[in-house]
């Protein structure tokens, strides 16, 4: 990430704090949808990122296109986008998808469902291949893509979760879907001023055993964490923690993987 990307990422997140309360499903559905529709146009894409280009021209280029489409927040949202500098197209296309998934975090009424509802359907996706294959596959039309999703989660989700969802099939920009929907719920998360850990064990942790984890995970790294168990039978004992890139391997796996490299050695 280039040091424009990351002042333009940094700008643009105080412009949504900034609007609080205004911030709806509607404002962070609009800016996925402006989103897709740039990342389409290779002539709008390449406007917008042209460094050489006036900022207020390419904010008055946006409102020109997306006024009559956006809320009023999302519209001044996009400008504010768009009228920042970025590193490249696809920084860009990530700077407005990151922007929409705060804007539909803010939204939920509850907590800490979004992701969960993320990571189930990760769950649930990650072990049926056919399903997987279906959502990711670049042959498949992306009509049939948000019906299939559609079927699978209205009535089930909340409605910022099938936002997110449907969003990520659309324009996956070269992403494989498991990989889509755990950065989707970090993004959710770290707006709610929240982390995710991923604790993989070969057997389910007791409601004890989980808190415990908790405090001394959230004493470490200073914030509320989001718990996400995994079962995986090949780490026989002991526990993986993955928060972020930050991995803490302690299982028995792990070891004796270690132990018969060292023997090789």
């Amino acid at each position: 990430m280039g040091s424009a990307t990351r002042e333009a990422l940094a700008s643009s997140r105080a412009v949504l704090a900034a609007h609080g309360r205004t911030t709806d499903l509607a404002t962070g559905d609009g800016l996925l949808d402006s989103g897709r529709v740039i990342g389409d146009s290779a002539q709008l894409l390449s406007a917008l990122v042209d460094p050489a280009a006036d900022a207020a021209a390419k904010a008055a280029l946006v409102a020109a296109i997306f006024s009559a489409k956006l809320t009023p927040t999302a519209l001044d949202l996009l400008q504010s986008v768009a009228a920042a500098r970025w590193s490249s197209h696809s920084d860009l296309l990530a700077g407005i998808e990151e922007l929409g998934l705060r804007a539909v975090a803010a939204s939920a009424p509850v907590a800490g469902a979004v992701e969960a509802e993320l990571f189930e359907f990760g769950t649930a996706v990650a072990s049926n291949g056919e399903l997987e294959l279906a959502l990711a596959s670049k042959l498949g039309a992306l009509s049939a893509k948000v019906g299939l999703v559609d079927s699978l989660l209205t009535g089930k989700v909340s409605e910022q979760t099938l936002v997110i969802v449907r969003h990520l099939v659309q324009q996956p920009r070269g992403r494989r879907i498991g990989a889509l929907l755990r950065f989707a719920a970090t993004i959710v998360a770290d707006e709610a001023g929240t982390a995710i850990a991923t604790v993989s064990t070969a057997e389910l942790l007791s409601a004890a055993q989980l808190e415990r984890l908790r405090a001394s995970l959230t004493a470490r790294y200073g914030r509320t964490l989001t718990i996400n168990q995994v079962v995986d039978r090949a780490i026989v004992g002991g526990v993986r923690v993955q928060i972020g890139d930050d991995v803490i391997d302690g299982t028995i796996a792990t070891r004796l993987k270690d132990l018969r490299l060292q023997l090789a050695g």
